[in-house]
């Protein structure tokens, strides 16, 4: 099973310049929750943002990791 180090490092290096805060959501370390800001995000559906992090993990959602509840946002601009 992953762990929430894991799913942190493998969002952030599949979206450059993005930060992500992964948490367990229950304990059991199959449901997590996750912050991700990125600048991929800029411009798209709340509902494409989530599928380009889904999409790092692919068929892993749903198995191994059960559960990801995710909130995206674009980082603020200076």
């Amino acid at each position: 099973m992953p762990t929430t180090d894991e799913i942190k490092r493998r969002i952030e290096a599949a979206l450059p310049e993005s930060t992500a805060e992964v948490e367990d959501w229950t304990g059991g370390g199959d449901h997590f929750r996750a912050t991700v800001v990125s600048p991929a995000f800029d411009g798209l559906t709340r509902i494409a943002q989530h599928r380009l992090v889904y999409d790092v993990f692919g068929t892993e959602i749903g198995g191994a990791i059960h559960a990801l509840s995710l909130t995206t946002r674009v980082p603020e601009q200076a």
